[in-house]
């Protein structure tokens, strides 16, 4: 994958919590703009984040991302049709596995947190809308990185975040392309056993 994508996931991770009744009560990019600061500054502040330790990074993805993303949303709309013929413990599976692919893969871009900026443009939402994208650029090094986020809102009014756009590309439909190569080849139980092989790898340190 491409290194531009180090930067659109690391705000991907960078994402969210003010906790529900403040996610309710704000516009998607008052949400956003009000959260970013604050995690960013709790992976400034923390060395061992610093040093691309996991499991701080995932303390940090557990306590200020979770509650706010919907990871089974994303999972589902990469997986695609093949979602719907999947039993209750294969969709399980293949959920808790891209999640640690997006975790494991991307650690170092946590890690690499320092004096980006984060450029927000004018929200053009309306208050009846149930979704949302939420355009920024990162200012990483004096270049600006295109980032949008999209959101969508749940029946208790909460905004949860399910898709990443960079330079164009969608994060859901980049591992859309990947999985459905893999679905056709051998099946969901084929695209779980890839997912978990690859985290197997990747927490090898290859």
């Amino acid at each position: 994958m491409k290194k531009f994508w180090l930067i659109p996931v690391m705000a991907f991770m960078t994402y969210t919590a003010a906790g529900s009744a403040m996610a309710q009560a704000q516009a998607p990019d008052v949400l956003v703009k009000q959260t970013v600061n604050e995690v960013m500054a709790a992976a400034k502040s923390d060395p061992n984040i610093q040093k691309g330790d996991l499991n701080s990074i995932t303390r940090l993805v557990e306590q200020k991302i979770l509650p706010h993303a919907d990871f089974t949303k994303t999972t589902q709309l990469a997986t695609g049709p093949a979602w719907r013929q999947a039993t209750p413990q294969q969709r399980e599976q293949l959920t808790v596995q891209f999640k640690s692919l997006l975790l494991r893969t991307y650690a170092g871009a946590i890690a690499q947190i320092r004096d980006q900026q984060v450029d927000y443009k004018p929200f053009r939402g309306q208050p009846s809308d149930t979704d949302a994208v939420v355009y920024t650029s990162v200012i990483n090094n004096g270049q600006p990185i295109e980032l949008d986020y999209r959101l969508y809102k749940t029946q208790t009014g909460e905004w949860k975040l399910y898709d990443l756009n960079v330079l164009g590309a969608w994060l859901i439909q980049t591992y859309k392309t990947q999985f459905n190569e893999k679905i056709n080849q051998s099946g969901i139980d084929g695209l779980i056993k890839f997912l978990t092989e690859r985290n197997q790898q990747l927490a090898g340190g290859k």
